[in-house]
């Protein structure tokens, strides 16, 4: 379900009780435009304490720096080898 339907079955009283077709509409696109604002990505990352919130733009170079910085030697353990680990 869209934000549209959720004004429509969330706030269906408040409409309802409107009288002029045009103030109804106006109200309900005004709900409609509040939940967009609170939906926006910047206001779920600071509710959530998410660390950044990438622009689609620069994901680009955001996935090709990641490789830069990790290296495969430096993930394994001294001498080279894995210690062996039973999984049962």
């Amino acid at each position: 379900m869209g934000l549209e339907g959720a004004v429509r079955l969330g706030y269906r009283k408040e409409p309802a009780a409107i009288e002029d077709p045009g103030e109804r509409e106006r109200v309900f696109q005004e709900r409609v435009a509040e939940l967009y604002e609170h939906g926006k990505a910047v206001n779920a990352a600071a509710a959530l304490e998410i660390d950044a919130v990438i622009d689609p733009a620069e994901s680009r170079a955001w996935i090709l720096a990641a490789p830069d910085g990790w290296a495969p030697e430096d993930t394994a353990p001294p001498g080279g080898r894995r210690p062996f680990v039973d999984t049962w």
